[in-house]
């Protein structure tokens, strides 16, 4: 199979990491007779640099000529780099917000895992985080209280904030339809998490996630309201398959899951539009404290490559190497120094991919 992939090294460490996730990549193309074809593109700061904006137009077009793209990490010190002294359309995060808006990529996935090797990592007490727990959390991204009309007006001398919480049942049903596709290739389940006892907008939400389901009768669905879901997550995240809600909720809960695994250098991520093509990145940051120095977790980046293959290429296979493999990894007592324990032999970014690549051979 040939896939054409676009890849956006970015800036601090992203180039570090964006490397050992393309050599994981051609270890699966070579395994298992695959044709991975990489086209690079500059965004961020390293464009602000190269071009003088954090995403030029040709950019967006090799990205949405791609089946897929591949992205590091974005920004830099916002004390120290220059970057943030520009005005805030040209700073490096602008790039992102832009690129998500011209490639439509409405659905954000940010899988949560606590892995048995890392439990110790865990705030959670032990008999809670157990053995582990996997969820995944869909999240609306182009609509809600986020991109809805806002305005701040003065009444009779008092200032007052108004932000308008809009979605149509188009909205929902996409990213709903999205959601029972993914709890498919996973465990089945989907809890809708909404506001239906308090807003109209949820009420729609849930009415719409429940019209979607009847095309589902393999995929069990069940509501939560949203602070009754934030209080289950430290509970019992074992509970979770796939979290599926709006962008406000989205946006809390999955920061709140994603602290409960103690490790953002394990976090993937992914953008979807409406067809097969996503955006796919780890959740932390550009940290350029440590750029340059082989210190980075690739892990997250290199989970992101493997979303890629299961969603964007229906390669289930083929991403079950690469996590297990990087299961194998950790179980034989690897870690980069984020993720270091005692007894434990630490290393470096590149040794970790190498680590990796070895047992997907």
């Amino acid at each position: 199979m040939k896939l054409k992939i676009t890849c956006i090294p970015g800036d601090g460490i992203g180039p570090e990491i964006v490397a050992e996730a393309k050599k994981v990549l051609d270890t699966v193309a070579e395994k298992y007779g695959h044709d991975m074809q990489y086209t690079d593109i500059l965004m961020g700061g390293a464009s602000i640099d190269a071009h003088g904006v954090p995403l030029t137009d040709e950019a967006v077009e090799t990205a949405k000529n791609a089946d897929a793209v591949l992205m590091g990490s974005i920004g830099g010190d916002t004390t120290t780099s220059p970057w943030y002294k520009l005005p805030p359309n040209l700073r490096p995060e602008a790039g992102l917000l832009g690129i998500r808006k011209a490639l439509n990529l409405f659905a954000n996935l940010r899988p949560a895992v606590l892995y048995e090797e890392l439990a110790q990592a865990c705030p959670l007490k032990q008999d809670i985080s157990g053995n582990g727990f996997d969820m995944l959390i869909m999240r609306e991204l182009t609509g809600g209280l986020y991109f809805g009309e806002r305005k701040t007006v003065e009444e009779n001398g008092v200032r007052k904030a108004i932000d308008t919480l809009t979605y149509d049942e188009n909205e929902i049903r996409r990213i709903a339809v999205k959601g029972f596709d993914i709890a498919r290739k996973r465990r089945k389940k989907v809890t809708s998490v909404d506001k239906a006892n308090v807003l109209d907008s949820s009420r729609l939400w849930r009415a719409v996630v429940e019209e979607v389901a009847k095309d589902y009768p393999d995929v069990t669905l069940e509501h939560m309201l949203v602070d009754n879901c934030a209080m289950q997550l430290v509970k019992d995240p074992a509970q979770f398959d796939v979290i599926l809600t709006e962008n406000m909720f989205g946006d809390i809960l999955s920061d709140e899951a994603s602290m409960v695994t103690g490790s953002i250098g394990m976090l993937a991520s992914a953008s979807l539009n409406d067809t097969k093509f996503g955006l796919y990145e780890p959740s932390h940051g550009s940290a350029p404290d440590i750029a340059g120095k082989d210190l980075a977790n690739p892990i997250a980046t290199i989970l992101s490559a493997s979303m890629m293959l299961r969603y964007s290429f229906d390669l289930d296979k083929e991403a079950d190497a690469i996590d297990e493999a990087v299961k194998q990894v950790l179980r034989d007592g690897y870690r980069t120094g984020d993720i270091m324990s005692e007894g434990c032999e630490k290393v470096g970014c590149k040794k970790m991919g190498d680590l990796i690549v070895e047992r997907i051979k």
